[in-house]
């Protein structure tokens, strides 16, 4: 048997072996992430800033002898992070063994790219008056912004359409409800779906609308050795400009870090995204055991290794476990992030290097999510049973029938709610029963007949109506 050194030098076996799963055994799902969250994609957003940072302190004459570049001089600055490959990323490690530290490696990378080029003379624009902070916070920023516009998003969204359109197809069927577990009021399939969509998707409207900061603003975020290099130039306007220019929202007061708190905010509504999707997942996998859903099976599955019969419910099992460990993440990120000790401390830097896992877990939950329910199809059988062994539900609309005709001068109203109670709780009663109840109140012929009329499976409300008037 190998050793683990023995593996690690075996690449076939890399996404077997692994550390942790994201990486490993459920690297497909969580793929989209890598060019956007990753370790590489951290340094190539490094890169990208840094030389947008360089092309617009030329723009804008900020600093005397910093004259416009030419578009084939802009050509070659963009280039570097766009040709940031294996090659890039080895190279970029060799020169951060000798500074040990990454940020001063990304300086350094460009500079060997225009030694002896017509920008060679400007090469000292590369991390002018910057501090770490000032290139890493606008690279997080973009990387969350892409990872979330470009990858999250999309798939959470994809997913709050399937829920949709599942609720959609099942706004009619009935479905006995269950509060505290108990027999309660029927609703309907579809309704149940739509509550959860419409939940999940007021969470993705508020992530759409997200702020996303930025700031370029020096070592205490006072323009201290900007307007010390260069006091003439509206150092202010140029750093709005710039962070504005990258698709940011200017943070225009901070310490030497940006504050973070937008990190904050959009991690605390991805979480409750997935704590309603939780909610989901539990509630699916319980109606799975109680047969309203049957799971459709594919070639070769096995459900038990013992027991030959079994279809698990195994997707939003997956769910629930990496929503919790995401959530946990995209907690304790939220609380970390928004604290910094004095002007900066460096809790922020390890913290930060996993959004990438928070995000990763969520990716993994949805992708399992989407799966489960795409094997799913209703049993209207065993909804119709329920409904039928359980007429005791009725005792709702009666009763409140009679409050009506009571206040409306009709004798023999009284305690409603008591004589109800007394016919139902803890009894189990068919459609006689019912029927027979009603028959003997003395309520108005109409009234009656309404109510003899109804069964739990057509006691469902505006079920319908609301699915089609209020989901989105």
């Amino acid at each position: 048997m190998c050793g683990v050194n023995d593996w690690t030098s075996l690449a076939a076996l890399e996404p077997a072996i692994a550390l942790g799963p994201l990486d490993g055994r459920y690297r497909g799902a969580v793929a989209g992430l890598v060019d956007h969250l990753s370790e590489p994609a951290l340094n190539r957003m490094r890169l990208h800033v840094e030389v947008e940072w360089f092309i617009h302190l030329c723009a804008s004459d900020a600093v005397p002898g910093a004259r416009p570049l030419t578009d084939d001089e802009v050509a070659l600055l963009r280039a570097i992070p766009a040709g940031f490959d294996a090659a890039g990323i080895a190279e970029h490690a060799e020169i951060e063994k000798v500074t040990v530290h990454d940020v001063k490696a990304v300086e350094y990378y460009i500079k060997r790219r225009i030694e002896g080029t017509s920008l060679d003379p400007l090469r000292e624009l590369v991390h002018f008056a910057c501090t770490s902070e000032d290139i890493n916070n606008l690279s997080y920023a973009l990387m969350v912004q892409g990872a979330v516009r470009d990858v999250w998003l999309p798939a959470a969204s994809s997913l709050v359409s399937q829920v949709a359109d599942l609720a959609r197809a099942a706004k009619a069927v009935p479905m006995l409800s269950r509060t505290h577990g108990q027999t309660a009021t029927p609703t309907t399939l579809g309704k149940e779906f739509a509550v959860l969509a419409h939940r999940l998707g007021r969470q993705l409207r508020r992530v759409e609308a997200q702020e996303y900061l930025g700031k370029i603003n020096g070592a205490t975020g006072t323009f201290g050795a900007h307007t010390a290099a260069v006091p003439g130039t509206d150092w202010i306007e140029v750093s709005r400009t710039f962070v504005e220019g990258l698709g940011l929202t200017w943070n225009p007061l901070t310490t030497q870090i940006e504050s973070h708190d937008w990190q904050a905010e959009l991690y605390a509504d991805v979480a409750r995204f997935g704590r309603i999707l939780h909610n989901l997942a539990t509630d699916v996998w319980t109606y799975v055991s109680l047969g309203y859903f049957a799971q459709a099976t594919t070639k070769g599955s096995i459900g038990s290794s013992a027991m030959p019969h079994k279809i698990n419910p195994i997707r939003f099992e997956n769910a629930e476990a990496n929503l919790e460990i995401s959530a946990a993440l995209f907690d304790t990120l939220g609380a970390t992030l928004v604290t910094s000790r004095l002007q900066r401390d460096l809790t922020d830097s390890s913290s930060q290097r996993n959004i990438g896992v928070a995000f990763g877990h969520s990716m993994l939950a949805i992708d399992n999510v989407r799966r489960g329910l795409g094997t799913l199809s209703v049993n209207e059988g065993a909804l119709a049973a329920d409904l039928d062994a359980s007429w005791e539900v009725l005792a709702e609309p009666i009763q409140s029938a009679m409050r009506a005709a009571a206040v409306a001068g009709v004798a023999g109203m009284e305690d409603p709610y008591e004589r109800l109670k007394e016919l139902t709780r803890g009894q189990q009663i068919d459609a006689e029963a019912i029927r027979e109840f009603v028959g003997g109140l003395g309520l108005p012929e109409e009234t009656a007949a309404r109510l003899s009329e109804l069964t739990p499976g057509t006691y469902v409300g505006l079920a319908e109506k609301l699915v089609d008037g209020f989901l989105a």
